[in-house]
């Protein structure tokens, strides 16, 4: 099946804490480096990269610069491109942490806020350092022995690794940071335990050590062996193995919003009896789910099918799902219309129901026939991300902080063409007549949910503003407009 860009693997991002719970920061002037945040914000984001067909890495720092450490043991971020001081290599503490070591003059990286050098002979405490995923946490984890993708299997109480495509909400897994170190976290909201057992609590063996090799990811358990797929379904739990093969190895690649689409007749868009997109089926199942693409240059959806397929424009203004490479044709505008949306496609008119439940784009203009409704359904949880932080829940308030380095998970449900949006305690998200989003509602209200940009949503108040990521770092409802400020991650 061509992938047509669909399976991206995520560039691994992370932030490294010293043994005082500071990050590692490459400040914006300068080009030092220093070890005196207690948040992982921009300046904090590392992307590592492999030196070639040795075990030596690079470190980029958000600036593009390149750590180096020359043989004075003096530490810098200022080199374009990675040269030999710029080489270490990654030697793993038996709890996960990393010791980074200069590969030409083999002494260890470390210290304390403005006092990091790399001349330590030897690995004392000030030398280890805790990875911590600058990621989006919710993905799709693919194993790389089996080729296949884990997902929830709760007819078998597991988490199984035998899908070729990563379709619907099984498929999605939340990586939880928890005392420096990671759970995984299925969509009902279990917690993936050592022997394979899903828990609803984190407990001590539902915790991972994330270590990288080769630019993958190896989870080990508290008995320092590694998760692997076992067994004919490939079921996720820890194995003998005390060292990551290619059998514990795992890509995290980008979860795609999945969606189901109802028409003016009541019925779900399919394509369950061929290749023309009907709405004509009465259960959403997965012919009825399409993976949504949103192109970075113009903004415009692509749909794409179980099958394989797109959906594309055909002659008389059909829409089919027979397309195997993107075009112009398989390219359509979404006009966000409160609770429901109206679709244009590439020959400028709107798609309708038609009366047997064709879907074709003969419309000229928006009218009962032309409007949908559209439904996510692989983030029934929520982690919300914005310029400066993630969304998490005010230490002492009903408020919600929008600059946080730790995340809270959200719970969402949906309703005619809207989102109630639940966190702690099962409270609801709702909008008070100063505008602040707050967090202990007793009813539901309604959101409305614009997937604006690739990996984007803009979250829409019932007063008809945009959720934003207020300079106080509260969250507010109070956009007016489409902003850096008012797209989220999620």
């Amino acid at each position: 099946m061509p992938t047509n860009g669909i399976h991206q693997v995520l560039k691994i991002q992370f932030g490294l804490i010293n043994e005082e719970d500071r990050y590692l920061t490459a400040e914006s002037f300068g080009f030092k480096v220093n070890a005196s945040a207690s948040s992982l914000k921009r300046k904090q984001i590392w992307v590592l990269e492999q030196g070639g067909q040795s075990s030596a890495v690079f470190f980029r720092s958000h600036l593009g610069r390149y750590l180096e450490a020359d043989q004075d043991g003096k530490v810098s971020c200022e080199a374009e491109k990675p040269g030999r001081d710029a080489r270490f290599l990654i030697v793993t503490h038996s709890d996960g942490r990393w010791a980074l070591q200069s590969e030409p003059y083999r002494r260890f990286f470390g210290g304390s806020e403005d006092h990091l050098s790399c001349f330590s002979p030897t690995i004392t405490p000030a030398e280890l350092w805790t990875v911590h995923l600058a990621i989006h946490p919710q993905a799709n984890l693919l194993s790389i022995s089996r080729r296949r993708y884990a997902h929830l299997c709760p007819q078998e109480d597991e988490i199984a690794t035998d899908s070729n495509i990563p379709w619907g909400v099984d498929a999605l897994i939340t990586l939880i940071f928890l005392n420096k170190q990671y759970c995984l976290k299925t969509c009902d909201s279990r917690y993936l335990r050592n022997d394979g057992k899903l828990v609803w609590e984190p407990e001590p063996r539902a915790r991972y050590t994330l270590e990288f090799k080769a630019g993958k990811l190896a989870f080990k358990d508290c008995d320092d062996r590694y998760l692997a797929p076992m067994g004919p379904t490939g079921t996720l739990k820890a194995g003998r193995s005390s060292k990551p093969s290619k059998d514990e190895l795992f890509d995290l690649e980008e979860s795609h919003p999945q969606v189901v689409f109802l028409g003016s007749n009541g019925r779900y868009v399919s394509i369950r009896q061929g290749i023309n997109v009907s709405a004509n089926q009465d259960e959403e199942l997965d012919h009825e789910t399409f993976q949504m693409q949103i192109d970075r240059e113009t903004k415009k959806c692509i749909f794409h099918s179980n099958t394989g397929d797109y959906w594309t424009l055909v002659t008389h203004g059909g829409i089919q799902s027979i397309a195997t490479q993107v075009a112009a044709k398989t390219m359509f505008e979404i006009e966000w219309r409160g609770r429901r949306i109206a679709l244009k496609a590439s020959n400028g008119r709107y798609i309708c129901t038609k009366k047997n439940g064709h879907l074709a784009a003969i419309s000229d203009f928006i009218g009962e026939d032309e409007e949908f409704i559209i439904k996510l359904i692989n983030r029934p949880i929520l982690v919300l991300r914005g310029n400066d932080g993630f969304v998490c829940h005010h230490r002492n308030s009903n408020l919600l902080d929008t600059n946080r380095s730790v995340y809270d998970v959200f719970h969402i449900s949906f309703s005619d063409g809207a989102y109630q949006i639940r966190g702690r305690g099962g409270k609801f998200w709702y909008i008070a007549s100063n505008g602040n989003v707050c967090s202990d509602g007793e009813r539901s209200e309604d959101f409305f949910f614009e997937f604006r940009e690739r990996g984007r949503v803009a979250i829409r108040g019932k007063n008809g503003k945009y959720l934003r990521g207020a300079s106080s770092g509260m969250l507010k409802a109070d956009g007016d407009s489409l902003a850096c400020a008012t797209l989220w991650e999620y």
